[in-house]
């Protein structure tokens, strides 16, 4: 697996903050897609993230994830719970995921439990994030593409 060592720039998102059972993201997600729609920022003109808090194997209610868009807009007050959040800019380990989220989860093993222990690098305080490149319904499942970037601390080893 190929990791990349970049320099994320400070993005500011709009953000629906996903509490609870992973099985209900779909709803959060059509949810965030509606409020988007609304303020004219499709896919394809901002970037889709989601940062990711807990994996999957916390307790059902305690499962957070932020279903973000890029955006320099301010956030207004509205009914659906959207905020505004930033990205912290920084260091990152990048792995490149393609396909559905079926089997990221072996990308994710992979980064923390073998890359990072051999790579010298340090997490840097702040969540794991995906950047959604390509997603369906844009793509079929199988063709979709997902960064994975893993925050690590400035002044440790370049090599990967």
């Amino acid at each position: 697996m190929q990791v990349d060592i970049i320099n994320f720039p400070e993005t500011k998102v709009a953000v629906l903050e996903h509490h609870g059972d992973p099985a209900l993201i779909d709803r959060s997600v059509r949810q965030f897609i509606a409020w988007r729609q609304q303020n004219n920022l499709p896919p394809s003109i901002s970037a889709t993230f989601n940062i990711i808090y807990d994996n999957r194997s916390v307790a059902v209610n305690d499962f957070r994830l932020d279903i973000c868009a890029a955006t320099n807009n301010e956030i207004a007050d509205n009914s659906m719970g959207i905020v505004a959040k930033t990205i912290s800019g920084g260091r990152c380990a990048v792995l490149r995921h393609i396909g559905n989220d079926d089997d990221i989860e072996e990308k994710l093993t992979y980064l923390y439990a073998q890359w990072l222990p051999q790579s010298n690098e340090k997490r840097r305080d702040f969540p794991m994030y995906f950047q959604r490149v390509s997603f369906f319904p844009t793509v079929p499942e199988q063709e979709a593409i997902t960064d994975i970037f893993l925050p690590i601390a400035s002044g440790t080893s370049e090599s990967c």
